[in-house]
């Protein structure tokens, strides 16, 4: 039996991509082995979002071939789709295939001789079909990853993803409907919805939108949860909202993406919308579903910031009190609008403003937990915390990390838990509903 390893780095629509070509190469009788282990083919899943994903691609694409030099090295993902001459010259990659003919991969492995170079990239902007990577055997019993939506039509002037991904396209609904259904039979309580733009699901199709997958999912059997990844706000209109607030299975938790409080800022990066209008759908989300978390990704850094813009952004993150907040220094990407922009700032000014807004966000997320000491709330169990000390954790519907003391068949099941006390960052808390 041949031997396939994978390397993924990036987003969760990746790993789900990684997850579906994993099933494929299982289906061609190849046994997966871990990616430090001598292999038949090497798959590095790529990531462009920043230059350290690229390095971290380039790096392990060197190891791999060291670990085999008569291997098949397959390079797929963004970085391969925006950069593919590169990493064609790359000592030892055999194919590239950037993020569409993915289904194809074993076909195509299996096509290769030891010294072939085959770039199989194509023009992602003329891909208009959502190609479909199901996957029907899964893995664990917690939370799904799902994938029903590819591309992004938005050209915010940092972002290469456009570029990586291509235009929007959206899984057909009976396709998604399957899925979820195989993820249930499986055992799988919580669903997550997710895609490269998931707030344009539906743009491309005449019959569905995402709201409509959402009611969808939420009438499988055996799914008692469903979230939704990262979110643009101009989604959440006041409709949008009172329609999952009906919903029971519906999760008060929403990754609500700002990445900058200042609307100046917000402007240069072709964002599409104004920090007025996100406070209202703040207020508008906590007034229909009080105590919902409200998760955030920030750039801090971005070309032309001043310090009165990074205070401005500051004082804005701590008015929305965020229950956490994700901080990324901004980072040149070529081929985008900002990569030209004049006024770049220094990365010791990055590092000092990414810090201070990182201790921020912890202080939010701890300052949201404190107000569930002493509640119960309904924790589904992953994994392990600790096997020694039986201590398992697992996710409440409001995304609070609980650990707990508990027996191993707890793991997949959802248990009423008293939050006791907050331990780095985590909440502590002892079973009471078995």
């Amino acid at each position: 039996m041949k031997k396939v390893s994978f390397y993924t780095l990036g987003c969760k629509v990746n790993q789900y991509d990684t997850e579906a070509m994993i099933e494929i190469f299982e289906k061609n009788n190849y046994e997966v082995v871990e990616n430090n282990e001598k292999a038949d083919v090497y798959v590095i899943n790529t990531c462009t979002v920043t230059n350290l994903g690229d390095r971290k691609s380039r790096q392990f694409i060197r190891r791999s071939r060291k670990n085999n030099p008569k291997a098949v090295i397959v390079v797929v993902g963004c970085y391969a789709q925006i950069a593919s001459e590169e990493v064609m010259a790359i000592e030892g990659v055999n194919l590239v295939l950037g993020t569409n003919e993915r289904s194809r991969i074993v076909e195509l492995v299996e096509s290769i001789n030891e010294y072939d170079k085959i770039n199989y990239v194509d023009n992602i902007m003329d891909v208009k079909e959502f190609e479909e990577l199901e996957i029907d055997k899964v893995k664990g019993k917690t939370r799904a990853f799902l994938k029903i939506q590819e591309g992004c039509n938005q050209f915010c002037s940092y972002c290469i993803i456009p570029y990586a991904r291509g235009p929007i396209r959206s899984r057909k609904p009976e396709n998604i409907i399957a899925e979820v259904n195989r993820l249930s039979e499986n055992g799988f309580k919580e669903i997550v919805l997710t895609g490269i733009h998931i707030a344009s699901y539906g743009k491309d199709l005449k019959e569905a939108s995402l709201l409509d997958i959402i009611k969808d999912v939420h009438k499988v059997e055996g799914i008692e949860r469903i979230r939704l990844s990262s979110v643009e706000p101009t989604l959440l209109t006041y409709d949008f909202i009172k329609e999952i607030k009906a919903l029971p299975k519906f999760c008060p938790h929403l990754h609500i993406s700002l990445q900058s409080g200042c609307d100046e800022t917000l402007k240069r990066m072709n964002r599409k919308y104004s920090t007025e209008e996100y406070r209202k759908i703040v207020e508008n989300l906590r007034r229909e579903i009080p105590d919902i978390a409200i998760t955030t990704d920030i750039i801090v850094g971005f070309p032309g910031e001043t310090d009165g813009e990074f205070e401005c952004t500051y004082n804005f993150i701590k008015e929305m009190a965020f229950s956490q907040i994700h901080v990324f220094k901004y980072s040149p990407r070529k081929g985008t609008p900002a990569a030209k922009f004049e006024n770049q700032i220094r990365g010791d000014i990055k590092s000092i403003r990414s810090e201070k807004m990182i201790k921020l966000g912890n202080e939010l997320m701890n300052s949201y937990m404190n107000k569930f000491i002493d509640k119960k709330l309904n924790v589904l169990f992953e994994d392990y915390y600790d096997k020694k000390k039986s201590t398992i954790e697992g996710l409440t519907t409001n995304y609070i990390r609980v650990v707990a003391e508990g027996k191993e068949d707890f793991i997949g099941r959802i248990i009423k838990t008293k939050m006791r006390e907050i331990k780095n960052d985590i909440m502590f808390g002892e079973i009471i509903d078995e």
